[in-house]
Formats: C-alpha cells, sequence, structure tokens
C-alpha cells in the first residue's frame, strides 16, 4: 500500500496523529489506512460515472487550496477535472524501418495536468486558472482539483491579492500556472538551465 498517495489526501493535523499512531500501534495505524483506502476508491467509482469536469461549492482539500490562495467568498469556482492516463495515441511516421508500434504513441512534452487546465480554460473562458493540485487516481485516470477565479468579479477586484488577474488573460494557455512552469522546466536554476527562461 502506498502510504504518501493517502497521506496526501488527508488534512496535514491528522498526518500528525497518523505518524504518531503508527509509533504507538502499527495495527490500529493500518486499520487507519485501509479505512481511508476504502473512502477513496469508493470515491472515485462514483467520479467515474461522472463527465471530464464536475463544477464543486467547495474544494474537496480545503487546507491544500487555502495554501494556493483559494478564498471562500465570491468570484472562486472551483472544478474537478478527469483526464484519462497513458500516452496520447498519434501516429509518427518519419520514413525508415521501425518497429510495428514504437510509432504509435507520441508522449506530450507537457503533463496531463498541464493539459487538463487548457481544457477548463475552454470550458469557462470568463475566468481564470489559479491553480490545480493532484486529487486522486486509479488505473485509467487521474483527478485534480482546479480553482478558477472570475477576473471581474467586483470581489476580486476589491482583493489586492487577486486583482492583478484581471491585466492577466489566459494563464493556462501560455504556461504561468505552477503545473506550466514545471512543464517549461522553470523549477531548476543555475547550471543547465540558461536556455529555459
Amino acid at each position: 500500500m502506498n502510504e504518501k498517495k493517502f497521506f496526501t489526501a488527508i488534512d496535514p493535523a491528522n498526518r500528525k496523529v497518523l505518524l504518531e499512531l503508527k509509533k504507538k500501534n502499527i495495527d490500529e495505524y493500518k486499520a487507519t489506512l485501509l479505512e481511508l483506502k476504502a473512502v477513496w476508491t469508493a470515491r472515485g467509482k462514483e467520479w467515474r460515472k461522472d463527465g471530464m469536469l464536475v463544477k464543486e461549492d467547495k474544494p474537496l482539500k480545503v487546507w491544500k487550496a487555502r495554501q494556493y490562495g483559494w478564498k471562500d467568498k465570491p468570484g472562486f469556482v472551483v472544478v474537478r477535472g478527469k483526464i484519462n492516463k497513458g500516452r496520447r495515441k498519434r501516429r509518427q511516421t518519419d520514413g525508415g524501418r521501425k518497429p510495428s508500434k514504437s510509432y504509435m504513441y507520441k508522449t506530450p512534452d507537457k503533463s496531463l495536468q498541464a493539459i487538463l487546465e487548457e481544457r477548463v480554460c475552454k470550458k469557462f473562458p470568463n475566468c481564470e486558472v489559479l491553480v490545480s493540485y493532484w486529487l486522486w487516481e486509479d488505473g485509467q485516470n487521474k483527478w485534480f482539483e482546479i480553482i478558477l477565479v472570475d477576473a471581474h468579479n467586483p470581489h476580486i477586484k476589491r482583493d489586492k491579492d487577486l486583482n492583478e488577474l484581471s491585466k492577466k488573460r489566459g494563464r493556462a494557455g501560455r504556461g504561468l500556472t505552477p503545473a506550466g512552469k514545471k512543464s517549461r522546466g522553470l523549477r531548476k536554476k543555475g547550471k543547465g538551465s540558461e536556455k529555459t527562461r
């Protein structure tokens, strides 16, 4: 069982309690993890039936959303997005002999998270993507929670931290979100990354 996968799915305060329980009573710790697994797998089965993008009232990981700038006030939109795992099927023929199936797939330069953010932008053209983060995954799909901001909402315009979003249109398309910057290689600095900026 991948413990890290479940640790990211619970509140940091509860994580500390779980880690303390691991030192005191390992059997109870394992039973708690199994309960967590049952909850998230049940959610995954329900989410699989839903569409690609589902609008939510509040984020499921509230502590994570607050960390990235979400506030419980008008102007914020929370969307749960689903994207298929795996490589993109696209024929790549450059000539020459190749194995039968090697050229049938192309690995995209962007992450699945960045691709999903661009899809969300098309669905909600009046909003800007603030941030997105991993929610859950199974063998077929990955789910991310995307925080959108309506930059022209009066509550957002009054907010000093967010009022600049109205000037910066198309953040996801231009790779200005955290996921986009990671795909562009902007997390690395110094020697070896001179041409990334």
